[in-house]
C-alpha cells in the first residue's frame, strides 16, 4: 500500500546504526535518558532530538523549557521503535516537507507536539509502529489530525469520496480515502492497552474498509463500462473478508455475481458484469500516485482461475450440485455480501447456504478436509515452516480447520453453530459442549496473539507476509508492540513458540477425532437424535428392546445442562457402536449407569468427546462383556484408562507388587490396607479387559498379564497379612513363607473368572518350630478374611484343594512337611498336580527349595509306568462323570465336555509324566507351552 514511499536519504535510514553505545552529542537530553528510553542509536537520536528541539523554537515557542523534554523522551519510549518514530517526527516537523497538495507536514504536526498528553501519544505511537503509515502521514499531512484526534474510522467516506469523479481522479480518491480510515483503525490497534482483546474489532473494521472500497470500485466502474445499466452485480466476500476477520494487507477474496435488468438478455448482462469485475480488480489493485489498496482474488469462484469472471444465479446452483468439491463447501463457510446488489447476494446465498450445510453427508467429506490440511502444509517452503504464522503446524490454519470441520459436521443439526467468524464459531462450539471449556479458551487465546503477530508484522511495512521476523531489532520491535519490555525479542519469541506447540496438539486432538467421520456419516434426523428417527434407528440397529433404549436416552440427553449438551452430541453416534457389540441393548444400559455415576465429573465427556477413539472404545467394551460392565460399575473411575492408548499396555509386575506395597503402607488398619491392595487390582482388570476387547491384545498376552495380576496381587496381599500378623503379636518373624501356584494359576494361564488353586508352604528362622507353625497360620487366615468379602474387585477364591491330603490335610505345612508326605504318601494324582506346581508369592529362596524338591515327582526320571497311566485314564473318566454339572451337555461345555480343555490338559500332562525326564520341552508348568513347537514328541 505504501511501499512506494520508500526514503532516499541515508540521514532518513530509519535502522539503528552499530554505534549504539556511543555517548550522544551535548544536548537537552543524556545518553542514560536515551538509553532507558529504549532508542538504539544513541548519538542519532540526541542530535534528532536537539532538531525537534529546534523546531518547536522556530514554530512559536520562545524558550525550550516550554516544552517538556522528559516527557516527549518518555512518549517516544513508549513506542514500539522510538529511533523510527523520532525520525518519522522530525521529518514530519520539517519546514520544507509539503504533502500531496502543496501543504506543510509542521503545520499539522507542530501543535499536536507542543500540546503532548494523548494526541502526542497516539501520533508517536503509530510512527514507531509503522513506517509506512507514517511516511503516509508525510504525503497527506491532513490524516495527523485524525491520528491524534483518535477519529473513529467511518467506512461510509470512503464511498462518500468518490461519488462523481472518475477514471485515475476517482481511483486516487479511493486511494487516498482508503488510508485516512485505515490510519484511524491502525492508531486504535497500537494505542490499545490490550491488543490482544481488541482483535476481533480491528479484523471486522478492516473488512469494513474493504467491503466499503469495493463498492466505492463498483461505483467507478460503472462510469467507465459501456452498457453498465444492463446487468446487477453483487460481489461476495468470501475468506477473511467474508468472516470479517481481515488483515491489514492481505487479497480480498471475492465471487463476483450478474444478473440482467429488465429486458436486458441474460448473455449480454453477463458480458457487461465480466468487464465490470474487470474493472473492479483493476481499480483496487494498480499502482498509482497514492500506491495502490491490495490484490481482488477470484479464484474461489466456480472453476476457479479457469472459469467464467461471473456467473448467474442459476449457473451457481449447477455448479454447486453437479461439481462442486469439498474444499469449496468449506470455502463457502465464510461467504458474505460486501458490496453490489444485496437482493441478488441474498438469493445466491439462500442458494449455497443449504448445500454447505449439507456437505458433511457426501462421502469421505472429513477424510478430505484432513488430507486437504495436510496439503496445505506440504506446500509450505521448507525454510519458511517453522516461522510461518499462518500456515505452518500450530499457526493460524490449525484453528481455521478445526474450528471449520467441527462447523460443518455438527452444524448441520445445530444452526447455533453457523457463525463465519472464527472466534465466534468457536465460542459457539464451546457452548455447544462440542469444544471442552479450557480448550475453546485455549485455541481464542491463541488465535487472537497468532492474529496479532500477523498483523503487526504487516503493519510496520505495509507488506503482506504471514512470516515471523529472525532479527533481533525486528523481534524487539513485535515484542514491544505486544506489550513486552525488556528483553521483548526474546519475550515474544516464547511466547510464539508456547502458542504454537499448545495449538497444534489443540488441532490433532480436535481435528482428527474419530468422532466427526461417524457424525458425518449420519443423516441430519439422526444427527439430530429426534424422538421419531431415534426409535426408527435403534429397530433398525436391532435393539431388542427399542421402548427401553428410548428411556434410558430420554434421561441421558434431557434437560439444558452441558453433561445432556454433550451426551446428545455423543449418543447418535455411539448407538451405531453399541449395535457392533453382542448386547447393545446392555450396552446403552451400561453406559446410563457408567454416565450417572461419572456424568458431573470434568473430564469423562470430554474425554468421550475429545480423546481418540474412546467412546467407540467404550462402547464395544459395554456391549460386549458383561464382565467388562461389572467391573467398570464397581471402579467408574477406571473409565479414564480409555482416554490414553498408552494406559493400554500390559502391567509389569514388579511394578504392580511395588504399587500395591506403597498403597497398603500408607494405610492405619488391616482392612483399609487391603482394600488398596484390591484397589489397585481392580484397576488392572479394568487395563486387561480393556486391553483385551478394545485395543487388541492377543489370547497369550492377556493370559500373561492376568496371571502377572494375580501374582502381583497374592504378593502383596500376602505381604499386608505377615506384616499385620507380627505387629499385632508383637514378634519377629519366625518363618517365612511361599504361595505356591497350582492349576491354571501355577501354568500362568489364569482366565478371569479363575480361582486361584494354591498351596501355602512355610520355613522356620531360627529354632521355635513351633512359633513358626502360629505364625504361618495366622498369617494365612488374615490373608484368605483380607481377600474375602466385597470390595472394588471381584474376589479372588484361594482354593487349597489340591494340596496334601485334599481338604482333609492341615491347610499350611512346612517346607519339611511336605517334603515327608510326599516322600511316603503322595498318590498320583499329586504328581500330575505338581506338573504345575509353580511359586507365585512369598521368599524367593523357599521357592527354588520348593521346586527342587518336587521335581523328581513331576518329571520322573524313566517316566511313569503302565500302572499309572491306567490309573490317570480312569481317574480323567471319573471326573467326567462326577463334575460334568447336572444337565449340561458335554458335547458343548467347554472346560469338561468332550473335546473340552481338559481334554488337551490331561492328554498334555501325562506325555509330560511320560517322557518330560528326556525332552527338556516338556518340563514347564504351561499347557500350551507343553505343546508347542519345542516339546517334542509333542501333543
Amino acid at each position: 500500500m505504501s511501499e512506494g514511499y520508500a526514503v532516499s536519504s541515508a540521514e532518513r535510514d530509519p535502522r539503528p546504526r552499530t554505534d549504539a553505545a556511543a555517548p550522544a552529542e551535548p544536548g537537552a537530553v543524556g545518553a542514560t535518558a536515551l538509553a532507558r528510553g529504549g532508542f538504539q542509536d544513541l548519538r542519532r537520536a540526541g542530535r534528532l532530538l536537539e532538531e525537534v528541539l529546534g523546531r518547536l523554537r522556530d514554530g512559536g515557542s520562545d524558550d525550550v523549557e516550554d516544552v517538556d523534554v522528559a516527557s516527549l523522551v518518555a512518549d517516544l519510549g513508549a513506542t514500539a521503535e522510538p529511533d523510527v518514530a523520532l525520525l518519522l517526527l522530525v521529518r514530519l516537523l520539517d519546514p520544507r516537507s509539503t504533502g500531496a497538495d502543496g501543504s506543510r507536514t509542521d503545520e499539522t504536526t507542530l501543535p499536536v507536539v507542543r500540546a503532548g498528553g494523548e494526541p502526542r501519544q497516539r501520533l508517536l505511537t503509530l510512527l514507531g509502529g509503522s513506517q509506512a503509515l507514517g511516511e503516509s502521514l508525510l504525503r497527506h499531512p491532513e490524516h495527523v489530525r485524525d491520528v491524534a484526534e483518535g477519529e473513529l474510522p467511518e467506512a461510509g467516506q470512503i464511498v462518500a469520496a468518490v461519488r462523481g469523479r472518475a477514471g485515475r481522479e476517482g481511483a486516487d480518491a479511493l486511494r487516498v480515502a482508503y488510508r485516512r480510515q485505515l490510519l484511524r483503525v491502525a492508531t486504535a490497534d497500537l494505542v490499545s492497552a490490550d491488543p490482544v482483546a481488541l482483535l476481533p474489532a480491528v479484523g471486522g473494521a478492516l473488512a469494513d474498509l474493504a467491503s466499503a472500497a469495493l463498492e466505492a470500485a463498483l461505483l467507478l466502474a460503472r462510469e467507465e463500462v459501456d452498457g453498465e445499466q444492463t446487468c446487477d452485480v453483487c460481489i461476495i466476500g468470501m475468506g477473511k473478508t467474508g468472516g470479517r476477520e481481515l488483515n491489514y494487507l492481505s487479497d480480498v477474496d471475492v465471487i463476483v455475481l450478474a444478473a440482467p435488468r429488465g429486458d436486458a438478455p441474460e448473455r449480454e448482462a453477463l458480458e457487461v458484469g465480466g468487464r465490470l469485475a474487470s474493472a473492479v480488480m483493476r481499480i483496487c489493485g494498480e499502482s498509482t500516485a497514492e500506491g495502490s489498496l491490495w490484490q481482488v482474488d477470484a479464484a474461489l469462484r466456480p472453476e476457479g482461475k479457469h472459469g467464467p469472471l461471473v456467473r448467474s444465479l442459476s449457473s451457481h446452483r449447477e455448479y454447486y450440485q453437479r461439481w462442486a468439491k469439498t474444499w469449496e463447501f468449506q470455502a463457502l463457510l465464510k461467504a458474505r455480501v460486501v458490496a453490489g446488489d444485496g437482493e441478488l447476494g441474498q438469493r445466491w446465498l439462500d442458494i449455497v447456504e443449504p448445500m454447505v450445510w449439507d456437505a458433511a453427508g457426501r462421502d469421505n467429506f472429513v477424510d478430505e478436509v484432513q488430507s486437504m490440511r495436510r496439503r496445505v502444509e506440504q506446500h509450505v517452503k521448507r525454510d519458511e515452516v517453522e516461522r510461518q504464522i499462518k500456515l505452518g503446524p500450530g499457526g493460524l490454519r490449525d484453528i481455521e480447520f478445526s474450528v471449520q470441520l467441527l462447523q460443518l459436521v455438527h452444524g448441520r443439526a445445530d444452526p447455533s453453530l453457523r457463525s463465519r467468524t472464527t472466534l465466534e464459531a468457536l465460542a459457539a462450539l464451546r457452548d455447544g459442549g462440542y469444544v471442552g471449556r479450557s480448550d475453546a479458551r485455549s485455541l481464542d487465546e491463541a488465535y487472537r496473539l497468532l492474529r496479532c503477530l500477523e498483523h503487526r508484522v504487516q503493519l510496520h511495512r505495509m507488506k503482506r507476509t504471514h512470516l515471523m521476523p529472525t532479527g533481533e531489532a525486528e523481534l524487539r520491535r513485535l515484542g514491544r508492540l505486544l506489550g513486552e519490555r525488556g528483553e521483548a525479542d526474546r519475550a515474544v519469541t516464547q511466547r510464539w513458540k508456547a502458542v504454537r506447540r499448545e495449538v497444534r496438539r489443540l488441532h490433532e486432538r480436535l481435528f482428527y477425532r474419530p468422532l466427526l467421520s461417524a457424525v458425518a456419516r449420519l443423516s441430519s434426523d439422526e444427527a439430530r437424535l429426534s424422538t421419531e428417527a431415534a426409535r426408527e434407528r435403534l429397530a433398525a440397529l436391532g435393539f431388542r428392546d427399542p421402548a427401553g433404549a428410548m428411556r434410558h436416552l430420554e434421561a441421558l440427553t434431557e434437560g439444558v445442562s452441558r453433561r445432556a449438551t454433550i451426551q446428545r452430541h455423543l449418543l447418535p453416534v455411539m448407538l451405531s457402536w453399541f449395535a457392533d457389540g453382542a448386547d447393545p441393548d446392555a450396552g446403552l444400559l451400561a453406559f446410563r449407569r457408567i454416565s450417572d455415576a461419572l456424568g458431573t465429573t470434568h473430564w469423562y465427556l470430554g474425554m468421550l468427546r475429545d480423546e481418540g477413539s474412546a467412546a467407540q472404545r467404550l462402547a464395544r467394551v459395554l456391549s460386549s462383556s458383561r464382565y467388562a460392565v461389572d467391573l467398570l460399575i464397581r471402579s467408574p473411575e477406571t473409565v479414564s484408562l480409555l482416554g490414553d492408548e498408552t494406559e493400554l499396555v500390559a502391567p509389569d509386575k514388579d511394578a504392580l507388587v511395588a504399587r500395591m506395597s506403597a498403597a497398603a503402607q500408607r494405610q492405619a488398619s488391616a482392612e483399609e490396607a487391603f482394600a488398596s491392595v484390591r484397589k489397585v487390582r481392580a484397576r488392572e482388570l479394568v487395563r486387561i479387559v480393556l486391553g483385551d476387547l478394545a485395543a487388541g491384545w492377543e489370547g497369550p498376552q492377556v493370559r500373561q498379564a492376568l496371571s502377572d495380576l494375580t501374582d502381583a496381587y497374592l504378593e502383596g496381599a500376602l505381604g499386608v497379612a505377615t506384616r499385620r500378623v507380627l505387629a499385632r503379636r508383637e514378634e519377629e518373624a519366625a518363618m517365612v513363607m511361599l504361595l505356591v501356584g497350582m492349576g491354571r494359576l501355577g501354568g500362568r494361564e489364569v482366565g478371569y473368572a479363575s480361582d486361584a488353586d494354591v498351596m501355602y508352604v512355610y520355613d522356620v528362622v531360627g529354632d521355635d518350630p513351633e512359633l513358626a507353625a502360629q505364625q504361618a497360620g495366622d498369617v494365612i487366615a488374615e490373608l484368605r478374611r483380607g481377600l474375602s468379602g466385597p470390595g472394588p474387585d471381584p474376589v479372588l477364591e484361594l482354593d487349597a484343594d489340591l494340596r496334601p491330603e485334599g481338604k482333609g490335610g492341615p491347610l499350611v505345612r512346612s517346607l519339611e512337611g511336605y517334603r515327608t508326605y510326599y516322600e511316603r504318601w503322595s498318590a498320583g494324582w499329586e504328581s500330575q498336580a505338581l506338573l504345575r506346581a509353580r511359586p507365585v508369592a512369598g521368599d524367593r529362596g523357599l521357592g527354588e527349595a520348593f521346586t527342587e524338591m518336587v521335581r523328581p515327582l513331576r518329571w520322573p526320571e524313566g517316566g511313569i509306568g503302565d500302572a499309572a497311566v491306567r490309573e490317570i485314564r480312569k481317574l480323567k473318566a471319573r471326573m467326567e462323570a462326577e463334575r460334568l454339572p447336572r444337565g449340561a451337555d458335554p458335547r458343548t461345555h467347554l472346560k469338561l465336555g468332550l473335546g473340552g480343555l481338559s481334554d488337551v490338559e490331561w492328554v498334555a500332562q501325562l506325555l509330560q509324566l511320560q517322557h518330560a525326564h528326556e525332552h527338556a520341552g516338556l518340563r514347564t508348568t504351561s499347557t500350551i507351552d507343553a505343546c508347542g513347537p519345542r516339546a517334542r514328541p509333542g501333543c
